[in-house]
Parts: C-alpha cells; sequence; structure tokens
C-alpha cells in the first residue's frame, strides 16, 4: 500500500494531572508553570522527546509554547527553554497506580506541588509529586504491532482481537481509547473492552484497564499484574505476555482513523471494483471491495478515494474513472458537494461524475463543461453556424449524478471541538462541549443521514432555539458533511450547523460549517 498520507502515526500530545485533578500548565506570561487548570486544554498539552544525547532522560515540550519544561538547581521550575538544555533533562519513573514521577537527572529532585507552587526539590515521593497521564489526540484510531507490522482488529469469530492485518480496512479496525480511574480501556468496535487474558467483556472491569508507558515515540499497556498486551502465538491474539518491561513486541503506534465509506448510486446499486479496475455502481451488497477510504486534502478540501484492491480513483481516457493510481495526483482530487441526503462528485476535468447505463461511473456529464452555442442562437451579425462558447449552465446535477455516502467505520462516535469534547451535562438532558473527558455515543444511518444515540439510549435531537438534546424518544436526521481532515460538520433538520461556543453547550444554530461548527471524529 502507498504511503501517501494513508499511514500517518498520531503525535502523542499528553496532559499531567495532579493528585488534586489539576492539570500542568504553561502559561505565556512569563513562562511560568502551575497546576491549576480542571480540564486539559491547549496550555495543557506536552509532547514527549527523547533526550538528544541518547540517554535515558526525555524531555517535556509544550505544545501551546514550543519550549521545554526545566529545572534548577535551586528548584525553580518554567517552560521558557526554546532549545533542550541540560536543566531540561528529566527521568520518568512509573509508579505500581500507573502513575508517574518525574526526576531532574541533572539534580536528582523530584517535581510536583499544587496550584502555582510548584517546584522540583523535594527528596521523597509524596502524592505531590505523582502526576496522571491523559492522552490529548482524539481516542479513536488504529493499532499497529511494532514488531509484527500488523493492524488489530476485532475477530468477531474467534471473540478476540488480533493483531494480523496488512491494512486497518473495515469497521473492525477501529479501536477506541477510553479514559477510566486514571487508566485506559481498549474498546473495539462493538463496544466491548479487551481483557487482559484475551477475552472481551461489556464492562470496563479492573483487568480491561491499563496503564500508558511510553517509549521511544512508542505506546506500552501496562495490566494490573504488571505485564503488557503483545500479539501472542501464531495468531497474533492480543493479550498480556510474561514480560514485566516492554520490548519491541510490546510496543504499538496510534494511526489516524481516516473515514471509510460505501456509496450507493442511483441504481440502488453499491459503488465498488470488485469486478476490475473500473469502478461501477453494480453491487447489492457491501463488503470490502465496495469499501473505500476517503482521505480530504488540508489545502484544497478535495478528497481521494482509495480501494481495497490498493488503488485510488483516478481520471482516465474519455471520463472514465478506475482504481488504478498508486500516488496522489490532481487526477485523483475530486470535489465533493454536499446536496443534504446526497452527494456528487465533480473531477479535474469540471465534470460531475455520473452513472452510465452499464454501471460504470464516469466524469463526462454534459451540462458540467463548457458547450458550443448552436448557431441560431448566437448573437446577431455573427455568421451563422459559427457558434460561440459559453459558461456552462447552472442546472444542478442531476439524479445519474448524485450518490449516497455512507460512513461505515465509525458505529461508535466520540467528537471533539475547538473547546474539548462532548459530553452530557449533569443533571440535564443538554450536551457539553468544552470537557476533557468524553461520552461515546452510537450512530445509525437512515438513507443518507445518521441518528445519534447517547447514554441510557435516548436519541439526538434539536429543541426550543437551537439546543440539542440527548433524551428523545425518536431519532432525528442528522447530516453530516466530511468538510476538512479528521473533521466533520453535523446540519440540523433546521438547516443549522451544530456548534460549540462560549456557553459551553452544543447548539444548532450555526450558518456555515466552519471553526466551532466543525468537529473531530
Amino acid at each position: 500500500m502507498p504511503t501517501n498520507g494513508l499511514h500517518q502515526v498520531l503525535k502523542i500530545q499528553f496532559g499531567l494531572v495532579n493528585d488534586t485533578d489539576r492539570y500542568l500548565t504553561a502559561e505565556s506570561f512569563g513562562f511560568k508553570v502551575n497546576a491549576s487548570a480542571p480540564s486539559l486544554k491547549r496550555k495543557q498539552m506536552w509532547v514527549l522527546e527523547p533526550d538528544p544525547g541518547r540517554g535515558p532522560a526525555v524531555l517535556f515540550r509544550s505544545s501551546h509554547l514550543g519550549r521545554y519544561l526545566s529545572a534548577e538547581e535551586d528548584g525553580r521550575v518554567a517552560c521558557e527553554a526554546e532549545r533542550p538544555g541540560r536543566d531540561c533533562r528529566f527521568l520518568v519513573l512509573p509508579q505500581p497506580d500507573g502513575r508517574w514521577v518525574l526526576r531532574s537527572e541533572p539534580h536528582g529532585r523530584f517535581f510536583g506541588g499544587t496550584e502555582d507552587r510548584l517546584s522540583c526539590f523535594a527528596t521523597a515521593i509524596s502524592p505531590a509529586e505523582l502526576w496522571t497521564v491523559h492522552l490529548a489526540i482524539h481516542p479513536q484510531a488504529h493499532l499497529l504491532s511494532v514488531s509484527r507490522r500488523r493492524y488489530a482488529h476485532l475477530c468477531p469469530q474467534e471473540d478476540e482481537m488480533v493483531a494480523d492485518s496488512d491494512t486497518p480496512w473495515g469497521v473492525g479496525a477501529l479501536i477506541t481509547l477510553i479514559f477510566q480511574n486514571r487508566q485506559y480501556c481498549l474498546r473495539s468496535c462493538d463496544s466491548r473492552y479487551l481483557r487482559s487474558d484475551g477475552r472481551l467483556v461489556w464492562e470496563p472491569e479492573p483487568r480491561a484497564r491499563y496503564t500508558l508507558e511510553f517509549k521511544a515515540g512508542k505506546l506500552a499497556f501496562k495490566d494490573c499484574d504488571g505485564r503488557y498486551l503483545a500479539p501472542v502465538g501464531p495468531t497474533a491474539t492480543l493479550r498480556a505476555g510474561r514480560n514485566t518491561r516492554p520490548g519491541k513486541d510490546e510496543l504499538f503506534d496510534l494511526e489516524e482513523s481516516h473515514p471509510q465509506v460505501v456509496l450507493v448510486a442511483a441504481n440502488h446499486r453499491y459503488v465498488s471494483v470488485r469486478q476490475g479496475v473500473n469502478v461501477s455502481a453494480n453491487q447489492d451488497e457491501e463488503l470490502h471491495h465496495e469499501t473505500f477510504l476517503m482521505q480530504i486534502d488540508q489545502e484544497t478540501k478535495k478528497c481521494t478515494f482509495y480501494s481495497s484492491t490498493g488503488g485510488y480513483w483516478t481520471l482516465v481516457t474519455h471520463g472514465g474513472i478506475q482504481a488504478t493510481a498508486t500516488q496522489v495526483s490532481a487526477n485523483t482530487m475530486f470535489e465533493v458537494e454536499w446536496r443534504g441526503r446526497r452527494v456528487a462528485l465533480k473531477a479535474s476535468n469540471g465534470r460531475y461524475v455520473c452513472m452510465k447505463k452499464n454501471g460504470q461511473l464516469a466524469a463526462t456529464s454534459d451540462f458540467s463543461g463548457p458547450f458550443t452555442c448552436p448557431a441560431h442562437l448566437t448573437q446577431p451579425g455573427k455568421a451563422a453556424g459559427a457558434g460561440s462558447p459559453l459558461s456552462p449552465p447552472l442546472r444542478p446535477p442531476g439524479e445519474d449524478e448524485e450518490f449516497i455516502l455512507k460512513l461505515i467505520n465509525r458505529p461508535i462516535l466520540v467528537l471533539r471541538g475547538l473547546d474539548g469534547f462532548v459530553c452530557h451535562r449533569r443533571g440535564s438532558n443538554q450536551l457539553d462541549t468544552n470537557r476533557s473527558v468524553y461520552d461515546v455515543f452510537r450512530l445509525s444511518f437512515s438513507d443518507g443521514a445518521y441518528h445519534i444515540r447517547g447514554r441510557g439510549g435516548g436519541f439526538w435531537y434539536t429543541g426550543s432555539h437551537g439546543s440539542v438534546c440527548s433524551d428523545g424518544e425518536r431519532a432525528e436526521d442528522f447530516l453530516f458533511e466530511f468538510r476538512e481532515r479528521g473533521r466533520l460538520a453535523i446540519r440540523a433538520r433546521s438547516g443549522k450547523y451544530l456548534r460549540g461556543g462560549a456557553s459551553g453547550l452544543l447548539r444548532a444554530d450555526a450558518d456555515a460549517p466552519a471553526g466551532v461548527a466543525l468537529w473531530e471524529y
């Protein structure tokens, strides 16, 4: 499989939470640090970097400032260093309960404290020197075994998760990290949790919780007995092995999970590459050959569609569409027009993709490009039959140019906006948009629209004055528009878009799919 951005390891950003549930914060003013923030936002995000000297020490860089945490000999701490020096080196000492202790490598003292009284001068470890790691990335991703170079996925036949897939294809490859009780659970696409003995269970019981450890930019998952998850045996079943120290077998990468979609044409058949390189709407069921990975270019906002056979859709001679390209180019980029419950695709030749009588797709719609006006309609004074090139007519795409686009690899959904995650508001049927923890919502599809179900099985619906509630007895249709890479807009039945904002409540009153109306998913 060509890379072209398909396999992108997520840069691990995280927050550090102290014993009083406050986050380590890097302030712009004076480059001071404190532990006063109750939630994880930009100023509370950190990146772990290896010591340039290749020693056991690590560096903590503020994602917000781009500067490094440092501790002087007298215990004073700051986040001012633009380049890592001797005082920026720390040793991470994992504790039995999964929390971290940070010790200054050159000075041997421990880092801790509360609020704005932080220092690195303690000679012994107390609760004030214990830090919990809280990942700041979106929690839905693909899990890649570093040693086997294979992806983890749900294996329903054996009731387990295995790391034996060459590509993270289909819904089974989606992994959701659940942060609970200062630890993490691995949740499969069918909402079960991976227990350390390899079994899948319905509740996040203690043996299904893991402590995160970092090693050379990779992740390791330590269970309650101090052993690490690894792909075990010829079947590569994910379970805790014998090792109590993470080696290559116990390390994993988290990779970005791009949307995987199926498309249904006007003949009610699935678009497919099952019968060869031509992209055709000729199948009655959705399987691997009918699934396409959709990736959005950050600059142009155009999309590519990558097939399970290993090729991108591309425009070929005479307007045909084939899944044969191995590299992204202008001919593999398609502009998506969001038309309510349907989409239209415009190819690089400026024409809409349509379905021909034999089901094959082609960018040959005669009304989407320049045409020559008949002689009798030319302006007076011009020679009869000369013709006149005019701009394309404004007639919109017809039925043959419209498709149903269905997202298949998010049966469970986590949404994050500019201010934080979407989560149920305590004691209310409304939804917060600024939380550092997240709720998982169930997603179902209905003729080009989606139904979102929350805690207790209630459906999302729009109430009075644009409020969004989560305890509906009947489903309301919401339209998903994949507008940017990793971000979507959600349109309510009123035509308005869901947004976050200063109130911290989810509302359906945005006019445009941008800014606070875009959601990581």
